[in-house]
């Protein structure tokens, strides 16, 4: 009985999330909405996603479109499942999350710090194709884009390094 209940209200979630994420194309002043009782799902917003994704940080390790860092798997939505569910993308987050925050550290000097609403919106253009195709370089604010190019230029050295030896 346990396993129907739970996979009723996962399917439920999870059909209200692709419902959210469907319904993107005009995400202002969306709220969140009731999943179950005393749950609210937060409404998903793949534009806010793509700004997210950019300003956070996530760019530096993580790339789309090949944009953005090589060190931590691309996320392509491409590559994504046709039907997701949020919950199992947090959980591989949760899963890896050992090495991001050290990553974080040490290429953002900090770990990044996600409101619910802040990642369901992240995972939202994670899986969103039509999003990412407006995801360019220009989407990047100045002081990751400084980083970016910082993280490129000691790359750039290391490797002259290995080929001078």
């Amino acid at each position: 009985m346990y396993k129907s209940v739970t996979l009723s209200i996962v399917t439920a979630m999870t059909l209200l999330t692709t419902v959210a994420i469907a319904d993107a194309s005009s995400d202002t002043d969306k709220k969140a909405k009731p999943a179950t009782e005393g749950m609210l799902l937060p409404y998903m917003s793949p534009s806010k996603g793509r700004k997210l994704f950019a300003s956070k940080g996530c760019v530096v390790c993580h790339s789309v479109n090949g944009i953005g860092g090589e060190d931590a798997p691309a996320l392509d939505a491409k590559t994504m499942s046709p039907i997701m569910d949020p919950f199992d993308f947090a959980a591989k987050m949760w899963r890896g999350a050992g090495t991001m925050i050290t990553m974080q550290e040490d290429e953002l000097g900090e770990q990044i710090d996600f409101t619910g609403e802040e990642l369901a919106n992240i995972i939202a253009f994670v899986h969103s194709t039509s999003e990412q195709k407006k995801f360019t370089k220009a989407d990047i604010p100045p002081r990751i884009a400084k980083l970016m190019g910082h993280l490129d230029d000691e790359s750039d050295e290391h490797e002259k390094e290995e080929h001078d030896q």
